[in-house]
């Protein structure tokens, strides 16, 4: 082999590392849950085209055995955490029994980093953090680490907080705001947020041991951590202190014998059987932190979703204001349900607006099924998706303005964290807007209830979309994708496919990412990562491993432009295709 041909195979390999390798300029990253503490789920980066997969990584070698009973992956995620070259991820080990048993998994934190094209693991630690019980979140919760400069924050056992060394997982010393004594009854509720100085803010909650829903709960608190380890906390009774007593007996619904509902003009429903309990936060709630400092977060009556409140913190962990979501929605009977006395609409003679299960202006709901945290908007205004089940279980994107006055709802967004786009001046915040398949707000009763949907209101039927609304809370443009297809990747990479889904499939995102462009990406229920351009045009496409029911994960996007995203416990990096002569395995 001469000196030339030598040469030539030397800059052959340093080019084909150089397409590989991606080449990381100045951007935001995504260091945590919604990529900044305001959850504005948006990057100042360019995103890649849709063309070739990077990486494909098992983080839930669990997931299959999580997902067989039902052939639904019942399971909140984290964020793919992204800085530069390195990526924190969390991966589980350990066993899955049932969701009665969840605890006898463990979840870890690996860093990995980019060389030469390949993204590999540099260190892993495994966190000690359990999730709450299945009595209280029937989805299994989210774990959720976030970065600040070179420290990297995980949710720990007994509500503490993991300290590591970024560069090669150091234990910094943990964190221990509730005693030296890890209480096991103590959970790290929800993801971790940091602000501009790198407070770290999160959640916590004590259950009962004997009955952890029956029995109230023993302990709720906002905890505030700063870079030297210092700590604070206060409880949620402070910050809601006229919250409903925890013994009060709070509204419950109409049983289902007096269908169609309600079952009189002025029938009032009865006591929901139980205490309300104390104020306590929703289990997967990570807090938003504005720029002059103040927190936000969302509390619940521990037996009771109705009785929720947003509740705004200084920065010194006093409480500044909390706002109710009960009576905010008047869009029930009536308005965004059939007629009354048709098929699935409220009784003949309802009151417009009500909703039909109460009999009173609709709740926004803090479930604790839901990924849904609080937004915060340019102007300061607050966003946060709340659960309604009138509506055909859609939901309401409900909005508050900084001093906590109610502005308004969009008719859907639960279980899912808002999207803001900063454009012209002003902004526009992207949705989910799944247009579900079930009774309109029951389902005993097909009849009754109107279902199926597409039969009994042909002009409101079974759809799925990503809604795109202005400050105003107006729709700008929507994107329907209209695949039917289940699909899974074979062994051999190709696909296997058969047509089901005739109206779609739910988008399963539960934080869509936007870039500098505006481009937005979600993953779907199809098994798609989707790139859906302003306008509501279908930009690119890419299938990654399965169409799978309720994969709830969100998405992040690098400072290169490379879209993280995730599907069946698999990370998947995707991105611009190299020179195709190396591009083995693109389709």
């Amino acid at each position: 082999m001469n000196e030339n041909m030598l040469r030539n195979i030397a800059l052959l390999l340093l080019l084909s590392t150089m397409l590989l390798a991606p080449a990381y300029a100045a951007g935001s990253g995504w260091p945590q849950w919604g990529a900044g503490p305001a959850h504005e789920n948006s990057s100042d980066a360019t995103a890649q085209a849709l063309e070739f997969t990077r990486a494909d990584i098992v983080y839930d070698p669990l997931a299959p055995a999580e997902s067989s009973a039902n052939g639904n992956l019942l399971v909140h995620y984290q964020a793919p955490i992204v800085d530069g070259a390195d990526v924190f991820m969390t991966f589980k080990t350990g066993t899955y029994t049932d969701a009665a048993h969840r605890d006898s998994q463990i979840w870890n934190v690996k860093r990995l980093t980019w060389t030469s094209g390949e993204l590999g693991e540099v260190w892993s630690i495994a966190s000690d953090w359990k999730p709450e019980p299945s009595a209280i979140a029937g989805f299994e919760p989210v774990f959720h680490p976030a970065l600040h400069a070179n420290t990297l924050y995980a949710p720990g056992f007994g509500g503490s907080l993991l300290r590591l060394r970024r560069s090669d997982g150091f234990d910094l010393g943990r964190v221990k705001p509730f005693g030296d004594t890890l209480d096991p009854q103590i959970f790290v509720a929800g993801p971790l947020t940091i602000d501009a100085d790198g407070n770290v803010f999160y959640n916590a909650i004590k259950l009962d041991p004997t009955s952890p829903l029956t029995n109230d709960v023993l302990g709720a608190w906002l905890v505030r951590v700063a870079p030297d380890g210092e700590f604070a906390t206060v409880t949620f009774a402070t910050l809601v202190p006229d919250g409903p007593a925890a013994d009060a007996a709070c509204e419950g619904q109409f049983t289902n014998a007096e269908l169609p509902w309600p079952p009189a003009p002025d029938a009032v429903a009865p006591d929901a059987g139980i205490s309300c309990g104390s104020q306590r936060p929703g289990i997967n709630v990570a807090p938003a932190v504005a720029s002059d400092g103040t927190i936000y977060t969302l509390s619940r009556a521990h037996r009771n979703d109705r009785y929720g409140y947003l509740i705004a913190v200084n920065a010194n962990l006093t409480p500044k204001w909390h706002a109710s979501l009960r009576d905010r929605l008047n869009d029930g009977c009536n308005v965004l349900l059939p007629a009354n006395g048709s098929p699935g609409g409220c009784r003949s003679g309802a009151t417009t607006g009500v909703d039909p299960a109460t009999n009173r202006p609709g709740a926004g709901r803090v479930s604790d099924s839901a990924s849904s945290s609080p937004a915060i908007a340019p102007d300061g205004s607050v966003l946060y998706g709340a659960f309604t089940r009138y509506n055909y279980s859609s939901g309401h994107l409900m909005k508050f303005s900084a001093e906590g006055d109610y502005l308004g709802s969009y008719r859907s967004g639960w279980d899912l964290s808002p999207s803001i786009f900063r454009h012209d001046g002003t902004y526009s915040i992207v949705i989910k807007e799944n247009h579900y398949d079930v009774g309109s707000y029951c389902g005993l009763d097909d009849a009754l209830c109107g279902y199926p949907r597409s039969t009994v209101t042909p002009d409101d039927p079974e759809q799925y979309l990503i809604t795109q609304i202005d400050a105003s809370l107006d729709v700008e443009w929507q994107f329907k994708a209209t695949n039917t297809q289940s699909c899974a990747r074979q062994p051999d990479g190709s696909l296997q496919c058969m047509s089901d889904h005739p109206n779609g499939f739910e988008w399963c995102v539960n934080a869509a990412a936007i870039d500098a462009n505006g481009n937005v990406f979600a993953n779907s229920e199809d098994g798609e990562l989707y790139a859906i351009s302003q306008g509501g045009a279908q930009a690119g496409h890419r299938f990654l491993q399965l169409a799978l029911g309720a994969a709830y994960t969100p998405m992040a996007i690098g400072a290169d432009g490379l879209i993280y995203t995730q599907n069946y416990g698999h990370l998947f990096v995707v991105g611009a295709a190299p020179d195709p002569i190396f591009a083995d395995g693109f389709d």
